[in-house]
C-alpha cells in the first residue's frame, strides 16, 4: 500500500497554509475569539447554541426527552451556530465554551448563569438537574456512565478519523482510511456484542448513554452518516441496527435531530427552536 505523496515532518511544525478539504478554512492551531459577536438570548432559562451535527443532536434530543417526560422547566431556546462561517469563534460563544465547539449551553436559572460545554457534560448536567434519564441504582448508573465515556473516547475515531479521511479529506488515502475503518468496525462490533443481550446501553433502561451514542453510531448504521453504510457493511451489525431503529422512532428523537438543522429535506430542518409549536 502507498499514498500518493511522501511526507517528511519538519523538526518544528509551523502553520503555513490551510490543510485542504472541508472545514479547512476554519481550522487553526490557536484558541480564542476571532471577532466580537453577541449571542441572542430567548425567554427560557436554557439557551442552547448549537448545530445539528451528531454532537449537537445529543443536547437537543436530551431537552426534547425531558419535555416528553412532562418536565416543562426544561423548555429551551436553541440558536444556530454556523461552524462553516466561524460562529464558534465569536466572543460570546467562546465565553461559554473556550474550546469553540458546539454544543454550548447557558443555564440562566442560576445566578450567575452556569455555562456547560462538551456534549457529555451537558447530558450529565441536565440529567442530574432534572433527576431523569440517569439510572438510580449505583450499578446501572455506573454502566450508563461507562458507555457515556466510551462514546466520548471512541467517536473521535469515527468522526475525526474515519469520517474525515473517507468523506472530507481533499484526496483519498488508503492508509488512514484502512486504519480508521478497522477501528470503526471494531467499535461497531463492541456495540453489537453488548446490545445482543441488552435492550439499551445501560441495560433495560433508556438513558443519557443512548442519547450520546445514537447520533453517531445509530445514524451511521441507518445510513445517515458519511454515506458509508455499504462500505462498512453496517447491516451485519444486526443488534446495533435493531437498537438504532428503536431509538429513531422515539418522538423526542425525531424532534431533537431536527433542531439547528439547515440541510436535507425541508421538513427535517429547524434552524431555531423556541417552543413545541416550531415543529408543526
Amino acid at each position: 500500500m502507498s499514498d500518493t505523496n511522501d511526507y517528511t515532518p519538519a523538526k518544528v511544525w509551523t502553520w503555513e497554509s490551510e490543510s485542504g478539504g472541508k472545514f479547512a478554512s476554519i481550522n487553526r492551531p490557536i484558541a480564542g475569539a476571532t471577532h466580537d459577536k453577541t449571542l441572542p438570548i430567548g425567554e427560557h432559562s436554557f439557551q442552547l447554541y448549537s448545530l445539528a451535527t451528531p454532537n449537537g443532536q445529543k443536547a437537543a434530543i436530551m431537552f426534547e426527552e425531558l419535555l416528553e417526560l412532562g418536565l416543562n422547566d426544561a423548555q429551551y431556546d436553541a440558536y444556530l451556530i454556523n461552524i462553516g462561517e466561524g460562529d464558534q469563534f465569536g466572543s460570546d460563544f467562546v465565553d461559554i465554551n473556550p474550546n469553540s465547539k458546539i454544543p454550548a449551553l447557558l443555564d440562566h436559572s442560576t445566578t450567575p448563569p452556569t455555562r456547560v460545554f462538551e456534549s457529555g457534560s451537558i447530558l450529565q448536567y441536565l440529567g442530574e438537574k432534572f433527576d431523569a434519564l440517569i439510572p438510580k441504582s449505583l450499578v446501572a448508573k455506573t454502566e450508563c456512565r461507562n458507555w457515556l465515556f466510551w462514546q466520548m473516547g471512541s467517536a473521535p475515531y469515527l468522526g475525526g478519523g474515519f469520517g474525515h479521511f473517507y468523506s472530507y479529506a481533499p484526496s483519498k488515502m488508503q492508509y488512514p482510511i484502512d486504519r480508521f475503518t478497522m477501528e470503526t468496525k471494531r467499535q461497531l462490533d463492541v456495540l453489537n456484542q453488548h446490545l445482543s443481550s441488552n435492550d439499551y446501553m445501560a441495560g433495560d433502561e433508556y438513558s443519557i448513554a443512548d442519547i450520546a451514542i445514537w447520533p453517531w453510531y445509530g445514524s451511521l448504521v441507518l445510513g445517515d452518516l458519511y454515506d458509508a453504510a455499504e462500505f462498512l457493511d453496517v447491516a451485519s451489525y444486526t443488534h446495533v441496527v435493531r437498537w438504532a431503529k428503536q431509538i429513531a422512532e422515539r418522538p423526542a428523537v425525531k424532534r431533537g435531530r431536527r433542531v439547528n438543522r439547515t440541510w436535507g429535506p425541508e421538513e427535517e430542518q429547524l434552524a431555531e427552536r423556541h417552543s413545541a409549536d416550531d415543529f408543526k
